[in-house]
């Protein structure tokens, strides 16, 4: 089973992998300081479930109540936590229920207008005053108060949610401003269905109204909904579509799509052939099917490449690249909506791919250079194409003054508290927020903080984000290497490439738990893992030994490994195995009919979070390799080339 988002579940009442300074439970942020700095190096506590208070257990009993939307459980326990430290999280706990119904949706008849006023004022500037600003937003946008959505909307700091910006641009054309500038600019907002919500739901047929949008382009938005399992908004934003019965056959069994697809295909207008054809394209490819690549070519013809959803649009090259046709490629990315294009570098170093099949060198040299200074997965092929090395940029350093500013943050002292109590979406909210308008100086800074105090995902998520000053030690960290090395030695695993694996699966949180069960640093399954033991003869091994540092990364390593020996040394074919499991990393080799090179391979996987994975985890072993053994290995060779095999029998989970 694919492994689903992480989290962590304060209802285990478990130690955090980053547990906080002692020093944070005294009063003042100074007593902090002063802690750390007796020290010498920062104090840590690890706080199990018998170590909270009993306000604190109230606290969370009310952040889960506020989860539910649950309105009378909220007003009770929060009026049992007067003089609460976290005033701000407790009046908004309260307040956020009051705004929503049960299922989620904002509650336009709310009437906690006077309270949410009073407490954007209270806590204006603050993380959680942003995140109220947020839900408010949702309720002035339903209720359609263009007038106090405006004025809020300009103070809102992260704006990063779609149904706001649905709600901004509703606003706009209810104001008069010209339909066909508000559609130009909802083409970037609506490109994923899972996030439009109601909001976006009634903007596009009110764009449809005002002559700001096509009935065709609707359609193709409704499309994009379906083909992802949403009927009912799919007929919402673009009412009944010619081609429904297609789309739900293409998910269905594309392959019998395609075939009954071409026996009646003339019978639909040019534009729906084309629609359809690139709606079958794209569920083949997700099954690799050879056919993916030629229902592409029949929609190429015909044209139409705009009222392709995203999804259609991305499969479309990936069906090129399977093909190995480098024409279909180049027009593929060509015909993407922008914004689709724009967000993921993939499509700028595949373009450069395609210049240069098409003898462009010039204009492919370009394209390389867009993204050779970024770090990730593409940005290390552009800089081999271009004939750089993938070596770590020269170390910035930071003074004991700078790491020690950091103490003194609230945002950093307010985040430790809640990652002490297992609340890590709050902890991270607080820390993020801390590192806005940050220098690269500082941000490394916070990032050697973090790593004194233990809390290794805020040490990489903070080093991330740094864009002319960087410190690879800090953001491809090796903690815990004192157990992993000798493991890693003794079954001759590659270090850099287990812990590239660890920093995508945990974070290096230790007790990090996915929905379906796996856990630790390595994210090991308990099936798996009693399987491992059995194989390496650990005989006394429970799943309850898998949050032990030592005994998750013995079983994690040699799982890497023996999926490693079973798929011929291949770094990709093990990468994917470990995350969607052996069985399918060979059913996907099985589908090449040719020889493919390992990038091609990897940007194929027909799994969302596996194809990213393994693009992640192979990006970061070649760092790592930097940083553990000062050499800059060559990522196209440790990609490869994948060729097609049957699959031989194994008994590996």
């Amino acid at each position: 089973m694919v492994k689903k988002k992480l989290l962590v579940s304060a209802k285990k009442g478990k130690a955090i992998a980053g547990a906080f300074l002692l020093g944070i439970l005294l009063a003042s942020p100074m007593a902090h300081a002063d802690k750390t700095k007796k020290s010498g190096s920062n104090n840590i506590s690890k706080v199990m479930a018998n170590d909270l208070t009993d306000s604190d257990r109230i606290f969370i009993d009310l952040r889960e109540a506020a989860k539910k939307n649950d309105v009378a459980k909220t007003q009770q326990l929060a009026a049992s936590l007067t003089n609460y430290p976290y005033d701000d999280y407790v009046a908004y706990f309260r307040i956020k229920p009051q705004l929503f119904d049960s299922a989620g949706g904002a509650r336009a008849d709310s009437s906690a207008d006077s309270q949410v006023n009073a407490f954007l004022t209270q806590y204006q500037g603050s993380a959680l005053a942003d995140r109220m600003r947020n839900d408010w937003l949702l309720v002035l946008g339903k209720r359609k108060d263009w007038a106090n959505f405006d004025a809020q909307y300009a103070k809102f700091v992260l704006d990063d949610d779609t149904q706001v910006k649905c709600y901004a641009l509703q606003s706009r054309l209810a104001q008069g401003e010209n339909p066909a500038k508000v559609g130009l600019d909802a083409r970037a907002v609506l490109i994923d269905p899972r996030y439009f919500g109601q909001a976006c739901q009634e903007l596009v047929p009110a764009l449809v109204g005002f002559g700001g949008m096509s009935a065709s382009e609707a359609k193709a938005i409704g499309r994009a909904a379906n083909e992802m399992g949403f009927d009912t908004m799919s007929r919402r934003l673009g009412g009944d579509d010619p081609i429904a019965d297609i789309v739900k056959a293409a998910k269905t069994d594309p392959a019998k799509a395609y075939k009954d697809f071409a026996q009646v295909a003339s019978r639909y207008s040019k534009e729906n052939q084309a629609v359809a054809w690139g709606v079958i394209g794209q569920f083949l490819g997700k099954k690799l099917d050879s056919n993916a690549a030629d229902a592409y070519r029949m929609q190429q013809e015909l044209g139409y490449n705009e009222l392709l959803s995203a999804e259609t649009q991305e499969w479309k090259v990936r069906a090129g690249l399977r093909a190995k046709d480098w024409s279909l490629v180049k027009s593929a990315i060509e015909g993407m909506n922008p914004a689709v294009r724009n967000r993921d570098p993939a499509w700028v170093y595949w373009y450069a791919r395609a210049l240069k099949a098409d003898g462009q060198d010039a204009k492919a040299r370009e394209n390389y250079e867009l993204i050779s200074d970024q770090f990730n997965f593409y940005g290390q092929l552009a800089r081999e194409e271009l004939g750089r090395p993938n070596h770590a940029p020269p170390r910035t350093k930071v003074s004991e003054p700078e790491i020690e500013a950091m103490t003194n943050r609230k945002g950093f002292i307010r985040a430790e508290r809640l990652y002490a109590m297992n609340l890590r979406f709050e902890g991270n909210r607080e820390w993020n927020w801390e590192l806005r308008n940050m220098s690269d100086k500082q941000l490394l800074a916070a990032a050697e903080y973090a790593k004194r105090i233990n809390l290794y995902d805020r040490v990489v998520n903070t080093a991330d984000r740094t864009k002319q000053e960087h410190d690879f030690s800090l953001r491809y960290p090796t903690p815990y290497r004192d157990e992993l090395s000798p493991i890693a030695r003794q079954i001759d695993l590659n270090l850099a490439w287990a812990y590239g694996l660890i920093r995508q699966e945990s974070r290096f949180i230790m007790n990090a738990a996915s929905s379906v069960g796996a856990s630790g640093l390595m994210q090991v399954m308990p099936n798996t893992a009693k399987y491992v033991a059995k194989k390496i003869g650990m005989t006394s091994y429970t799943n309850d030994q898998l949050s032990n540092t030592n005994t998750n990364l013995t079983l994690g390593s040699n799982y890497l490994n023996m999926v490693l020996m079973d798929l011929d040394g291949s770094w990709v074919l093990a990468s994917a195995a470990y995350n969607a499991g052996p069985g399918r990393s060979k059913q996907w080799r099985e589908k090449l009919t040719t020889p493919t090179e390992g990038a091609i391979f990897a940007e194929t996987i027909p799994f969302n979070e596996t194809r990213t994975y393994v693009k992640n985890v192979l990006a970061n072993s070649t760092y790592y390799t930097t940083v553990i053994q000062g050499q800059t290995p060559s990522l196209k060779q440790r990609l490869g080339v994948i060729s097609p095999k049957a699959a031989n029998s194994s008994d590996l989970p």
